[in-house]
């Protein structure tokens, strides 16, 4: 597990249709005990002012917006959403080098700067799924290149499947942050993830940061769920 990882560990991703919906999970939510995820629909939805209000209350924001694109333009949005006072933001792996050196090192020069990670391969993609896009090799041995990469490009960590983490971690080293989606505790539909895992297995395994949606946030009861994690996290941690 990475040295310098800081809790809360748990990010819970907001996605929701709606702002009522949203607001009324965040309400609930105490930011010593989560982080929050803003992802595409949601950020088309209710855009950057939804973000800074988010982060006014005191949470952690990781802005999820998978950037990938030439890299002055994900430099540029990468700036953009500095500004807007998230924690973490994260590009595509696949978007090469030079696109992740250039979003780094315009962040460089931030007085407060969000951490930058990367997507290696999205967790509702299977093998087959790679082999059809056009990727040679083992998913495994994919993740851990673009890992590789993104890590030589300067940047902060990765996201991957909790699957993939130990052999993450074992290559790189305890100091790059892996954010695992993917996960699941015990008894919850797994969704459109296929690479899952549990919360405490992630951690095992060398995850730092355990993104988790609908078994939170479609939960009876949202808090008590958290909590219920929490426990779990607590208890591999001692």
């Amino acid at each position: 597990m990475s040295a310098d990882v800081k809790a809360p560990r748990v990010i819970v991703a907001l996605d929701f249709p709606a702002a009522g919906p949203a607001w009324s999970l965040v309400d609930r939510l105490d930011p010593a005990q989560c982080r929050l995820k803003v992802g595409k629909e949601m950020f088309t939805r209710l855009g950057p002012r939804f973000v800074e209000s988010l982060a006014a209350r005191g949470f952690d924001v990781f802005l999820d917006l998978k950037f990938h694109d030439i890299p002055n333009t994900v430099a540029a949005a990468c700036s953009a959403a500095a500004e807007l006072g998230v924690w973490m933001i994260n590009v595509h792996a696949s978007g090469g080098r030079r696109m992740m050196e250039a979003a780094r090192e315009r962040l460089a020069g931030l007085s407060r700067r969000p951490l930058l990670v990367a997507v290696t391969i999205l967790t509702s993609l299977g093998p087959e799924d790679i082999a059809e896009i056009g990727y040679a090799g083992s998913l495994l041995n994919n993740v851990l290149r673009l890992a590789r990469l993104a890590e030589s490009a300067g940047l902060d960590g990765v996201v991957c499947s909790p699957l993939e983490a130990a052999e993450a971690r074992e290559m790189i080293g305890p100091r790059f942050a892996l954010v695992t989606p993917g996960v699941r505790p015990a008894g919850t539909a797994r969704g459109d993830q296929q690479r899952v895992m549990t919360p405490a297995r992630a951690l095992q395994a060398g995850a730092d940061y355990l993104v988790i949606g609908r078994p939170i946030t479609a939960a009876p009861d949202p808090g008590a769920r958290l909590d219920a994690i929490q426990a779990e996290i607590a208890a591999q941690l001692d």
